[in-house]
């Protein structure tokens, strides 16, 4: 993960002050690119402590084709709340009431997603997203009301024209952006079979170098993984292309402590065998081995 960590630098040392939609700020450079080859170990960073459980869930999510949280509160997993509990804020008027990221905020937080858990009701009319990755990835709906099930399509070409230059899953739906609690960051991904392997590259137009894309890396490493498992290839290359990738000011001393680390040896990953299917991957199937990484380091999400 030495290439994460030179961009980490890069932006420290040569990232342009912008305004930014949450007010934060952020040092950013445009346009930006890792490969980083799976051979070499899986790309869960050791510099510090990344949240796995969070990243197998979410790809879970993302591959069910689901938009609300309660399946990832119920599993114990809270990277979207803030999204839903803003918006939950401003249409009952208590933004005054609990002032973004006090400690009234977070406790209100907490208690919005244990209700999102326990009540059906509540989690379908606050919990939803609108039509987030999940929906574009397996239930992208066309204009003359089809449905279209991206990933699965991308699968039936790796096996059946894998030469193909479109086998690929876009995010990006222009018609239902407005409908989105938060527009697609990674827009979208497309795989290259070759000699017996499968790479997968992604463009992600903004990137929050410091919390998300560290969580990204894994995430789509992992999908490359699963897609390579289940039409028979070996993982080969995931390639990360960047659009405006960042360093929120808030972020600044938790990138330098970062920095100060020295990498250890990547971790390795095991999938269950017997799944032979992309919608039969369960969270037991998916396994982590040998990760000692250093302590995690707490950063604020920007909303």
């Amino acid at each position: 993960m030495k290439s994460y960590l030179e961009l980490l630098r890069h932006i420290l040392d040569t990232g342009v002050e912008r305004e930014d939609r949450t007010g934060i700020g952020t040092l950013s450079v445009f346009g930006h690119q890792l490969r980083i080859d799976l051979k070499e170990g899986f790309p869960l960073l050791t510099t510090k402590k990344v949240y796995w459980k969070g990243v197998v869930h979410e790809l879970l999510w993302f591959i069910r084709g689901d938009t609300n949280i309660r399946y990832l509160v119920q599993n114990g997993v809270h990277i979207w709340d803030e999204w839903p509990f803003q918006r939950y804020l401003e249409a009952n008027g208590l933004e005054a009431k609990y002032p973004k990221y006090s400690e009234e905020w977070k406790q209100a937080k907490r208690a919005f997603a244990q209700r999102i858990a326990e009540d059906a009701a509540f989690a379908q009319r606050w919990g939803d997203l609108g039509p987030v990755y999940g929906r574009q990835w397996r239930q992208w709906q066309g204009v003359d009301g089809s449905v279209h099930d991206q990933l699965r399509r991308a699968i039936h070409l790796i096996r059946h024209q894998p030469h193909s230059r479109r086998i690929l899953v876009s995010a990006w739906n222009v018609a239902e952006l407005d409908q989105m609690a938060l527009m697609p960051c990674h827009v979208l991904f497309q795989f290259y079979v070759h000699d017996g392997t499968l790479s997968l590259q992604l463009y992600q137009r903004s990137a929050d170098v410091f919390l998300g894309v560290p969580f990204n890396i894994a995430s789509y490493a992992l999908l490359l993984h699963m897609v390579a498992h289940v039409t028979g290839l070996k993982p080969g290359v995931f390639v990360h292309s960047f659009g405006d990738v960042h360093l929120y000011k808030n972020h600044l001393t938790q990138a330098r402590l970062q920095l100060e680390r020295q990498p250890r040896p990547l971790p390795e990953l095991r999938l269950n065998p017997e799944v032979r299917d992309i919608d039969d991957f369960r969270f037991e199937d998916i396994q982590l081995a040998n990760y000692h990484p250093h302590p995690a380091i707490r950063a604020e999400v920007a909303v």
